[in-house]
């Protein structure tokens, strides 16, 4: 072998392969949608707060209620996908929020819950009582409730009052889209492995629901959230939208309080 066809062998197996991506191409229609329903969602305005189903918003429309323990990020997860700071109060006390607080989308038929956090720690007894028997009533009786997102702490899934969240759901045939906040806590390996471990328990209790990782941080999978949130709100390409993605700033670590 000539000494010149030696060397463009021996620079070819030096030169760096080039890794090969498996990563499926998003749908350009999908992305479409992602960004129109964020944008859309940053229309929230404050509507009212019920402290029991009786004194809630008229029941008409859609609405999606977001529940969890009260320290699984709720607040933070609804001012992030408003990206408004303030829209719904985080704060550093669980149980602190013991109100029902509704929230319209551009029109009050499409509106965002916020249900009280459950499992406080600090509440007396007989206050968890009945803050436990409204929010019965309110998951059991609310005909425009088309589903419940679900958060739960990556790093403390399915603890009790999340599976009768899910056993509630169920039985009134209801969708539930799980976040497993605070995503940023764990490198991705370790996430990905809760990931999967929650969708094999959810499927041995033969519960069909949705689940994904999420960190109001990061903002892991906020497009994701924002899709399923708008499909299941009836929101179409069609519907007139207000801001400009482009001109809303990135959250700082400071902003998240839970």
């Amino acid at each position: 072998m000539r000494r010149s066809e030696k060397s463009k062998d021996t620079k070819a197996k030096l030169a760096p392969k080039q890794k090969i991506s498996y990563e499926k191409k998003a749908d350009p229609a999908i992305t479409e949608y992602a960004v129109q329903s964020l944008t859309w969602l940053r229309q929230a305005e404050f509507l009212m707060s019920a402290p029991k189903l009786a004194l809630c918003v008229e029941d008409t429309g859609y609405e999606i209620a977001f529940a969890g323990r009260s320290n699984a990020g709720k607040s933070s997860a609804i001012n992030t996908l408003t990206n408004q700071k303030q829209l719904a109060r985080a704060s550093k006390k669980p149980g602190r929020t013991q109100m029902i607080n509704f929230f319209s989308l551009g029109n009050p038929d499409q509106r965002l819950v916020d249900l009280p956090g459950y499992g406080y720690a600090a509440v007396p007894e007989a206050m968890k009582i009945v803050w436990q028997k409204e929010l019965e009533n309110y998951l059991i009786h609310r005909k425009s409730l088309q589903g419940l997102v679900l958060l739960m702490d990556i790093r403390h899934p399915l603890q009790h009052f999340d599976l009768m969240m899910l056993e509630w759901a169920h039985s009134r045939h209801l969708f539930v889209h799980i976040l497993l906040t605070k995503a940023d806590k764990l490198n991705r390996g370790p996430a990905n492995k809760v990931l999967l471990e929650v969708k094999q328990q959810l499927k041995k209790m033969k519960l069909d629901f949705s689940i994904q990782l999420f960190s109001s941080l990061n903002r892991i999978g906020l497009e994701e959230l924002a899709s399923v949130m708008a499909g299941r709100l009836n929101f179409t390409l069609d519907q007139p939208v207000e801001f400009d993605l482009s001109q809303i700033p990135e959250a700082s670590e400071t902003d998240i309080q839970e």
